[in-house]
């Protein structure tokens, strides 16, 4: 089937501890329908060492009232999932349309009905083996896939990020914007290649994106932030975005996967910040923005994956400019004159399974934004550096049905020496179970 996470969780994400390669099967007539997905929950405690706040980290601090212990029952990395596959073989084409979605767990707020709800799938397939496979509809990305779909924090939950925090959110952040950016789910147009003895490439059409900054000018009265813009391509999207990713699987004693994969997205121009302090009319506003050439988003991304026995190693590393960091285009252009910046990071992963069956695994992931040359960064409160320490181990109760129980120490450094950096630590235990 075409579900990706699915896929990957079935096979080298988690070895013993994995689910069925399908769902439930429904034959219906010249379709087969297969209705599949998954459904977690994760009690999570985070303590926070520090009362600083930057745009971009991963490490929170806390909160107004000074409270450094947060509580929440909340979806892990991975959202729990309704997902709908049907196929068919028509005109020598095999055709397949796929429909999901993905409810939230947790809430802040009564009679808040138990969080949001997402959509992340709704695409259709054709192709055949002879010559590959073209999707059209909205999918995870190209770039950055497998870095997701490799990390064992995708069973549970790794950090929290800013989205994960006291409920009310659909999924925790796992290794995103600490060791690679988010794959995200893209509206494209792409083809596959057979897989020709191993080796397979992807390139696509991407719905191109607005760079966005920690924040905007958008509102008429408040405070404008040191290394806050906004920014936006002209005409809303001047080009599609662009990208591939080409991998060479091999099976034995020692198997494994080697991928790389690129991302370009144009930015036609730029709304920067060229003044800060308070704006109470719109003239105010606007006088504290100017309009710059942009540049391209470009960015490119190697791994590996190699077990051998119970032994999974992954090794990645992404590199940029213009992407900024954990989010595709989110804080990567400079504020003040629309230069992009630079950034890079990856991560090393090791699991090893015991013979209880239960999955051990260690993971180190860093995510790094560099300001551009001419930024004056002394006041920042943007992230340079996000790192992090994950401990987990991951149980196969049933064949379907999996405990996970997690450590991680993560750390975010600011770009400015008066802002304090921040740590904080996030304890998770919680189930997931896959159909």
């Amino acid at each position: 089937m075409n579900n990706k996470i699915k896929l990957a969780v079935a096979g080298a994400l988690f070895g013993a501890a994995s689910a069925a390669n399908a769902g439930i099967i429904i034959p219906a007539g010249e379709w087969t329908v297969d209705i599949n997905g998954n459904v977690n929950a994760f009690a999570i405690k985070s303590d926070a060492d520090d009362t600083a706040s930057m745009a971009g980290a991963m490490a929170q601090g806390q909160d107004a009232n000074g409270n450094d212990t947060e509580y929440s029952i909340n979806t892990g990395l991975l959202p729990s999932w309704l997902g709908v596959t049907g196929t068919t073989r028509q005109n020598d084409l095999d055709v397949s349309f796929t429909i999901s979605f993905q409810p939230g767990a947790s809430t802040t707020s009564p009679l808040g009905g138990g969080g949001g709800t997402e959509n992340r799938q709704a695409f259709i397939t054709f192709g055949d083996k002879s010559w590959g496979t073209v999707k059209v509809g909205k999918d995870l990305g190209i770039f950055a896939s497998n870095a997701i779909l490799n990390d064992m924090t995708l069973l549970g939950v790794g950090t929290q990020g800013v989205v994960g925090t006291s409920g009310g959110t659909t999924t925790t952040l796992g290794g995103i914007g600490s060791g690679y950016m988010y794959a995200d789910w893209k509206g494209q147009i792409s083809y596959t290649t057979p897989n020709m003895n191993g080796f397979q490439a992807t390139v696509g059409l991407i719905q191109p994106w607005d760079a966005t900054g920690s924040a905007t000018l958008a509102a008429v009265t408040g405070s404008a932030v040191n290394g806050d813009f906004s920014a936006r391509t002209s005409g809303n999207n001047d080009n599609f975005g662009y990208e591939g990713q080409a991998s060479y699987s091999w099976t034995g004693d020692v198997s494994g996967k080697v991928w790389a994969g690129f991302a370009y997205q144009d930015v036609d121009k730029l709304v920067v910040e060229t003044a800060v302090g308070s704006f109470t009319s719109a003239t105010a506003k606007a006088s504290a923005q100017s309009v710059v050439n942009g540049d391209a988003i470009t960015a490119w991304d190697v791994g590996a994956q190699v077990a051998y026995g119970n032994l999974n190693v992954v090794g990645y590393y992404y590199d940029g400019k213009g992407m900024g960091t954990t989010a595709f285009g989110q804080n990567g252009f400079s504020n003040v004159t629309g230069d992009r910046r630079k950034s890079d990071g990856g991560y090393v992963q090791a699991t090893y399974v015991i013979p209880t069956g239960t999955k051990l695994g260690v993971a180190y992931g860093v995510s790094n934004l560099d300001a551009e040359n001419n930024e004056d960064t002394a006041s920042f409160a943007l992230v340079e550096k996000n790192e992090r320490w994950t401990i987990g181990a991951y149980h196969p109760l049933t064949k379907h049905l999996n405990l996970v129980a997690e450590y991680s120490d993560v750390e975010s450094e600011a770009m400015g020496n008066a802002v304090q950096d921040m740590e904080q630590d996030i304890v998770s235990v919680g189930a997931i179970l896959f159909f």
